[in-house]
């Protein structure tokens, strides 16, 4: 009996830098994409906001294309009559709203210099703000450990993928991370743990969170430093509120609230233009506002 290929949890930050294919012998054997950190990816569990989709396809064959907003960036998603169920529940599904996804990856070179990456759902299913955050720390879990697998192998120059499962790693990891490494060479770990750092600001949103930012891999610290910061009189989470409660009753047309009426409002309240953007900012890495289009912004 041939066993399902893994789901693996993954942030749009590391899915979209990946580039090395590998394919089986065969017509039947499984493809693969081999991202920087060495994630060996067949199937993808995903959770973000749908922002858009749309169907340049029929109503009698439809063909749905939508993105998927995380925390560090955008998984774009093709579902056609192959995927019935998936197909059915995107064109139920409304914009914006958190969803989850297990599906296949499909990688597209349209040169020799770009690699197209889009998610084939095997299930897509709208999901609540608690479900999306279970998500969001499974990924950032997992980027954690490729990035510290990717340590190992590091320090290990001349290590085969035995010597790697016998430091704990799976076969999969192992073959993996030693891919990625004759492919892209050392990762830039301050870009992974900078989208470490972001999916824990939406789950701790009081807390300060210091990963260290090393120059290397290899200088990587061994765990995760979480310094808790007292949440002080609330002033921020207040000033929050008020920009929340503000797009609400600018958003007249259904298109969202501009951006200059937001400040020009905000003003009135004592928060200045630098705050506004700041506020924006976070409240945008949170998943509770999004861009529709430049310059306009909506509650999710």
């Amino acid at each position: 009996m041939i066993s399902r290929e893994t789901a693996w949890r993954i942030f749009a930050g590391e899915l979209n830098m990946s580039s090395l294919e590998m394919k089986g012998p065969d017509e039947k054997s499984p493809a693969y994409l081999i991202t920087p950190l060495g994630t060996k990816l067949n199937r993808v569990l995903v959770a973000g906001v749908l922002l858009d989709k749309q169907n340049i396809g029929s109503d009698e064959d439809p063909l749905w294309r939508a993105r998927v907003e995380d925390v560090s960036g955008s998984y774009f998603v093709n579902v056609g009559r192959y995927q019935p169920e998936a197909a059915a529940a995107i064109a139920s599904m409304e914009t914006p709203s958190f969803v989850a996804i297990v599906g296949k990856i499909r990688s597209f070179k349209p040169d020799e210099t770009r690699t197209l990456i889009s998610i084939r759902p095997e299930r897509i299913v709208r999901i609540d703000a608690q479900t999306r955050q279970r998500i969001v720390l499974e990924a950032a879990q997992c980027t954690w450990r490729r990035l510290n697998n990717m340590k190992t192998a590091l320090s290990m120059p001349d290590a085969s993928a035995n010597d790697l499962t016998q430091q704990g790693m799976s076969k999969e990891e192992a073959e993996g991370v030693l891919e990625a490494i004759g492919f892209y060479g050392a990762p830039e770990s301050t870009r992974y743990l900078k989208l470490i750092q972001n999916a824990l600001r939406v789950l701790l949103p009081d807390k300060e969170i210091d990963l260290g930012f090393p120059e290397d891999v290899s200088d990587m610290p061994d765990e995760i430093i979480i310094d808790e910061k007292a949440a002080g009189d609330g002033t921020d989470a207040d000033k929050e509120d008020v920009i929340l409660n503000m797009l609400g009753t600018l958003d007249r047309d259904g298109r969202g609230a501009p951006m200059e009426d937001l400040i020009s409002h905000a003003a009135s309240e004592g928060i200045a233009r630098t705050e506004v953007e700041e506020i924006v900012t976070s409240l945008m890495d949170k998943g509770l506002v999004y861009e529709p289009v430049l310059g306009r912004l909506k509650k999710i």
